[in-house]
């Protein structure tokens, strides 16, 4: 008998589809073809200075040659405490916090240590696509809520109660969202909360976008509007989108202590502590003010208005305001089946491929987030880059027959 080279569990996981779409458009510029990807949501700006100065003097302090501690530096840990006070309202101390190798071992570590094998967990989708693979590896099983453009792609409390069973253990609650841009008003934070809590269910809490939204659009905790739901709430951040640090590999837990405790238990084994010197480029971070982001937003926002603009001027796509984040999550269903000389793409992701190869940007189809039908564009690149790109979808698309 042969034994598979493979685990099955690990056989299972996907690529991650947004890293794939940006990793096929550099190739291709490589190449030498004047591609411009909209595919990987991190921020076209440079690390403040700041904070790339502290991580410069860390290098120099032998503390941090050494190993420190697997939940994270204790001055790392009450500074976020800290900040979570500020831009939260939500108080909690630093034992109830857990240092991540970036936010995508923070959701992975929430999930490992809340969930046995057949919990479920009710995910709004569209939805983030490393989301799905960590819920998976954990043993749960995912519930998809599905959302579309017609509300926003905002669930509501009455779709979260047809979905719920006798095995729901857990609600990921994002907002803002990523792919979709979408913001819940504090109110329908509460609402949900609410629920959740009636039903005794967890929440783990996406809240790496809470300082990106925009208009009349604001960022509230669920953990601060739903008291009820005491202590079954997980959050998870990081320092990447905040203060354009995607690549320094910090993100975050917080929860109760012992759900804290045993997800630390968990990362000794993995990967011990994250590098110290990123941890004090984001103790500089979080212990700073927010004119950086401030700077940062307002760049986004006027992307945003534009990218809106232009998609919505080409036939058959639609593609609501996003209120957060950075991303536009246009419908483009009408042109499925439509001739683009001589081929007809039935899927989302045939026309993503038929939009690199032909006009040569690099876009996310809707079936990397569980609803096929739409594509994902990050506005986080410059403005030139951005009016390029979109016009060349703009007139591609508008050939459609």
């Amino acid at each position: 008998m042969t034994r598979p080279r493979i685990s099955t569990r690990i056989s299972a996981i996907s690529e991650s589809a947004t890293l794939a779409v940006d990793a096929k458009a550099k190739a291709m510029k490589a190449a030498g073809r004047p591609v411009i990807g909209f595919g990987a949501g991190e921020p076209d700006f440079a690390t403040p200075d700041y904070i790339v100065e502290a991580a410069v003097e860390a290098c120099r302090n032998p503390r941090f040659h050494k190993y420190t501690p697997a939940g994270g530096l204790p001055e790392l840990k009450q500074a976020i405490a800290d900040k979570t006070l500020r831009d939260s309202g939500y108080q909690v101390d630093a034992a109830q916090v857990l240092v991540t190798n970036g936010g995508k071992q923070a959701v992975y570590e929430a999930f490992a240590t809340l969930l046995d094998p057949g919990d479920e967990v009710l995910v709004v989708a569209p939805y983030w696509t490393t989301y799905p693979e960590a819920i998976k590896l954990a043993g749960g099983v995912q519930v998809d809520v599905v959302t579309d453009e017609t509300t926003g792609y905002l669930a509501s409390v009455e779709q979260l109660e047809a979905a719920r069973t006798d095995r729901t253990k857990v609600l990921l609650f994002v907002s803002p969202s990523n792919p979709t841009g979408a913001v819940y008003s504090p109110e329908q934070v509460t609402q949900i909360g609410r629920w959740a809590a009636e039903h005794d269910l967890w929440v783990v809490t996406d809240e790496i976008y809470e300082h990106l939204t925009y208009g009349d659009a604001t960022f509230a905790s669920i953990a601060t509007v739903a008291p009820e739901l005491g202590d079954k709430v997980v959050i998870l951040n990081g320092v990447a989108k905040t203060y354009a640090m995607t690549g320094w590999r910090v993100g975050w837990m917080i929860g109760p202590k012992d759900v804290v405790k045993a997800a630390t238990n968990l990362q000794s084994h993995a990967t011990s502590n994250v590098s110290n010197v990123a941890q004090i480029a984001a103790l500089a971070a979080v212990g700073g003010d927010l004119s950086a982001v401030a700077r940062m937003r307002e760049a986004f926002d006027r992307r945003r208005q534009t990218m809106v603009r232009m998609l919505n001027e080409i036939p058959g796509v639609f593609c609501p305001e996003p209120k957060g984040a950075f991303y536009a999550y246009p419908s483009v269903k009408e042109l499925l089946g439509k001739d683009f000389g001589g081929r007809r793409p039935a899927t989302s992701a045939e026309l993503a491929e038929l939009v690199l190869e032909e006009a040569e940007v690099a876009v996310v189809p809707g079936e990397a987030f569980g609803t096929p039908g739409y594509f994902r564009l990050s506005y986080a690149l410059g403005d030139d880059d951005l009016v390029e790109g979109v016009g060349r979808i703009v007139k591609f698309l508008g050939q459609a027959r």
